[in-house]
């Protein structure tokens, strides 16, 4: 009971009054509860997934946010502490990306397979735009409105990065495209290292991305991301899932 009260407590800090710092290492502190765990007794909890990985191998871990059924995150087991990093520019930002694409299939299972695994979006929000300094990769199931957008607007979307016509969610985003043969190799952080424009500045960069289209000759991804101070690409996901919900109660 201690243990699960003590859990709880690292679960729910974050809502508290608290010094800004301490406050953003909540879900390092959460994980330091997973590995441990995982360690100890081969239990994961309050994780729903960890993987300790190896020596030449990076570890990750897999965390529902508290209280909402389908949002989940995916995080290194080690510190990373945002998309900024620099080590996310070799080969453990594939790694990482990887491990989230395999984590979809937490999103579907709450929904009882409602929705394919290619309808989860995935997003990194920037410095400013997250609430904790340990990189995690939200996964949810995309808003309809944004995927209704990329639907209309998929064939001005390129292997190369260029503005989208429109807005989504109030924000201008630059976006690209890369083919289901290149999914497992492809680096999303590499990938906003070469933004249009300025010197990129990671640091206020945040990414979504979402499977294209299901009629599209050549699935795969549309990777959408833009600069601000507080860049939240999260904004793309709908972490009610009200559509899916919608369509279940007819």
């Amino acid at each position: 009971m201690r243990f699960a009260l003590v859990i709880a407590f690292l679960l729910t800090i974050v809502s508290v009054p608290v010094p800004a710092e301490p406050a953003r290492q909540v879900l390092w502190i959460a994980l330091q509860t997973c590995i441990l765990a995982k360690k100890a007794t081969g239990r994961t909890f309050p994780c729903l997934a960890v993987d300790l990985g190896s020596a030449d191998r990076s570890g990750t871990a897999v965390l529902r946010a508290p209280g909402q059924p389908t949002h989940t995150v995916v995080m290194p087991t080690e510190r990373v502490v945002g998309l900024e990093a620099p080590e996310l520019q070799h080969a453990s930002g594939i790694a990482y990306w990887r491990a989230a694409l395999a984590a979809r299939h937490f999103v579907t299972d709450a929904l009882k397979g409602a929705i394919p695994s290619e309808d989860v979006g995935l997003a990194v929000n920037s410095e400013g735009g997250r609430s904790q300094d340990q990189l995690h990769i939200h996964l949810d199931c995309v808003k309809s409105s944004v995927r209704a957008a990329l639907r209309v607007y998929a064939p001005s979307i390129h292997e190369s990065w260029a503005p989208m016509p429109i807005a989504l969610q109030g924000s201008r985003f630059f976006a690209m495209r890369f083919k289901a043969a290149d999914v497992e190799s492809f680096n999303p952080f590499a990938a906003l290292a070469r933004l249009p424009g300025r010197r990129p500045n990671l640091l206020q960069t945040s990414f979504g991305a979402i499977s294209t289209p299901a009629d599209d000759p050549e699935r795969g991804f549309s990777l959408l991301a833009y600069r601000a101070p507080n860049a939240n690409a999260e904004m793309l996901l709908d972490h009610s899932c009200s559509t899916v919900a919608k369509a279940a109660a007819r």
